[in-house]
């Protein structure tokens, strides 16, 4: 007669499997300005724009450029004379 083991499972929110090349999972982080008043309003309205004509592309756009993690301004380079 086969012997059964009971076992018990936990649930661990760590996964020791490594995937990938290093198996290091990457903190992805944007970086943010911040958006001014006319800023949220262009982005509203980019938005209401793509809302209206089924682009989810521009809607995306509006509502980064609200949040402020369109990337405008990060590539600033110094003012020579």
């Amino acid at each position: 007669m086969p012997h059964h083991h009971t076992h018990t499972t936990t649930t661990r929110t760590t996964t020791t499997r490594r995937r990938g090349l290093f198996g290091r999972k990457k903190v992805v982080h944007h970086q943010k300005r911040h958006a001014t008043l006319g800023d949220k309003i262009s982005g509203a309205m980019l938005k209401l724009k793509g809302s209206l004509t089924r682009r989810p592309g521009k809607k995306a756009a509006g509502t980064r450029r609200m949040h402020g993690t369109d990337g405008r301004g990060s590539h600033h380079t110094a003012r020579r004379y």
